[in-house]
């Protein structure tokens, strides 16, 4: 795997088995990501330490620590790409429809803790669309699906997977702007 290429939910997903993480990957990612539309920033600090990860992980091999610190980049560009090309990273769509639907309720839990974690200061100033987003990733956060004709599950995971991602890029935009503006008052 080189640098540049893209990090897998699969690599991800052993990376966080290694290090004995409480998160797998979905659950990591979503955690980063909830950090960074926060308003948080990783800086030179490890990942598992920012997202207190750390009470029973291993530390990190150089291998692992790379990865992560690879992690933080590529969810940084993706969040802030103007072609919206952010995507939670989860299973691969050849996995059963029930394990992503399970994956998809994990990086929401994540990603609602990484955004307390972020910076609890600006979440107060949220707009009511980013407020209405956090309500509705909270709900999808405690769902438990109901599986049946499997063209419809499919169906319904698209569109609470679209959500999802528009609403974490919508709550990055929002905060991260606010967080640039403050920085460039002048006092």
């Amino acid at each position: 795997m080189t640098a540049n290429e893209p990090i897998g939910y699969d690599e991800l997903d052993a990376a966080a088995a290694r290090l004995q993480l409480a998160e797998d990957a979905s659950g990591l990612h979503g955690s980063l990501c909830g950090f960074l539309a926060g308003g948080g920033r990783v800086g030179r600090q490890s990942l598992v330490a920012v997202l207190h990860l750390d009470a029973e992980a291993a530390t990190p091999s150089p291998g692992d620590q790379a990865l992560l610190e690879r992690l933080v980049k590529q969810t940084e560009s993706e969040l802030a790409d103007p072609e919206l090309g952010f995507e939670p990273l989860l299973p691969a769509d050849d996995r059963p429809v029930t394990e992503r639907a399970d994956a998809l309720v994990d990086w929401c839990r994540g990603f609602l803790g990484g955004f307390g974690l972020g910076g609890a200061e600006t979440h107060g100033k949220l707009s009511d669309e980013a407020q209405e987003i956090l309500k509705d990733l909270g709900t999808i956060a405690a769902s438990s699906f109901e599986f049946g004709e499997e063209a419809e599950d499919e169906d319904s995971l698209i569109e609470v997977h679209e959500f999802v991602r528009m609403g974490a890029m919508l709550l990055f935009a929002e905060c991260s702007n606010r967080h640039d503006s403050s920085n460039d008052t002048v006092h």
